[in-house]
């Protein structure tokens, strides 16, 4: 069982809406990388104001995209030339033997960009040694004093499996403080193993309150 499984293409309207699935890569030895958009997940997220994403703009159901899909959304990759790429490695948790493969590196860096509202959110599997970083969710909502989280915190979570939006969700605390919930497909791999995972602070974006925190997940 390989740790990457599909990719898929998240889309929201803005900062702190829910994130909606309106698309899937699928990687195979045989079929090579193909991309399909997600007929339910579109059609929500056109009431949105979704409409396509560049380079694909047949959303229709039965359109599989077989030519320069990775190509395509490999583009959002940061560049080699970048002085701050070392740095970028270590956040990302990033194996530099992989760094060429750009599936890997869109699964493990999510794909994210300032200027949009998509990323890139890895079906992983609980493989041996898996370690990733996810991104905490709903934190607008709570309004956390920017002093009660700082990089390196151990957190612990719990298995949410009847979430009214996921039903494979996954809360998130330090100590007794609610957090909030772990993203949306990242958050299935922790109920697919009985193993515990450990969540120690990756990152966080503050302005008097915690506006991001992300997270590592080790098996």
């Amino acid at each position: 069982m390989k740790a990457i499984g599909n990719i898929h293409l998240i889309w929201r309207p803005g900062k702190g809406s829910r994130r909606i699935s309106v698309g899937t890569i699928k990687k195979s030895a045989s079929e090579g990388i193909r991309f399909q958009y997600n007929q339910d997940g579109v059609e929500e997220a056109k009431k949105l104001g979704f409409v396509h994403y560049e380079g694909f703009p047949d959303t229709s159901k039965d359109k599989i995209y077989t030519e320069n899909v990775i190509e395509i959304f490999g583009q959002r990759l940061m560049r080699s030339e970048r002085p701050d790429l070392q740095d970028f490695y270590d956040f990302w948790n990033i194996d530099l033997s992989k760094k060429e493969d750009k599936y890997y590196m869109l699964a493990f860096t999510q794909g994210l960009l300032p200027t949009d509202n998509f990323e890139f959110l890895a079906h992983f599997n609980p493989v041996e040694n898996l370690s990733f970083v996810t991104e905490i969710t709903n934190l607008l909502e709570s309004q956390i004093p920017s002093d009660k989280v700082a990089v390196g915190d151990v957190l612990r979570y719990e298995l949410e499996p009847n979430n009214q939006y996921d039903n494979k969700a996954v809360k998130v605390f330090k100590e007794d403080l609610y957090l909030g919930r772990i993203k949306l497909i990242h958050c299935i791999v922790f109920h697919k193993t009985s193993k515990q995972f450990d969540l120690i602070v990756q990152g966080t974006e503050k302005n008097g309150v915690l506006k991001r925190i992300f997270v590592k997940a080790s098996l």
